[in-house]
């Protein structure tokens, strides 16, 4: 997945910059304020993770419920080619202070990360739960073990099966 690799600390980098500047006044403050919404958004349009081609791809806690978010905006979310538009034009506001400029930076690498995910045909898809099928005992275990804990080796039991053979032989002969 495209995205997967770029951690959270990163995303909540514009976050933290928007703080520090509504919080100190800073001259452009309202930027400040848009890059708090803005680093939000895009923590919850990234939290759910993809699922993956190949393999499987555990879910992070609590994701299911923003997966349904995802899906229902259909292509708008599922699209690489829109997330990265959407990464770039987020990332332009919060360029104009200093105290958001790594988070725009950060915006503008995941919309690259985007945009080649996209060119290589990538596309988000939900993790589906999987349904458990029982299966049967009979499919499962071939032949269940005949003898109990602590069985001897193989070659033992082979011996075994075959004295108690010539013994039951034995005794069905003497009975006659």
């Amino acid at each position: 997945m495209a995205f997967d690799s770029f951690s959270r600390e990163e995303r909540l980098v514009l976050v933290t910059g928007g703080i520090v500047a509504v919080s100190a006044q800073f001259q452009g403050w309202k930027f400040a304020a848009y890059a708090i919404a803005a680093g939000v958004f895009v923590c919850l349009l990234e939290y759910p993770r993809g699922k993956r081609k190949k393999g499987s791809t555990m879910e992070r806690c609590g994701q299911k419920y923003l997966t349904v978010v995802v899906k229902v905006f259909g292509p708008l979310t599922r699209n690489y080619y829109i997330r990265a538009i959407l990464h770039a034009s987020l990332a332009v506001p919060a360029g104009f202070l200093l105290s958001t400029i790594l988070g725009t930076v950060c915006l503008a690498i995941a919309s690259g990360i985007y945009l080649l995910a996209a060119i290589r045909g990538e596309e988000w898809h939900p993790i589906e739960p999987k349904a458990w099928e029982r299966q049967e005992v009979g499919t499962t275990i071939k032949h269940p073990p005949t003898n109990p804990p602590p069985r001897p080796p193989a070659e033992a039991r082979r011996k075994q099966a075959d004295e108690e053979a010539t013994a039951q032989g034995n005794v069905h002969q003497t009975a006659q």
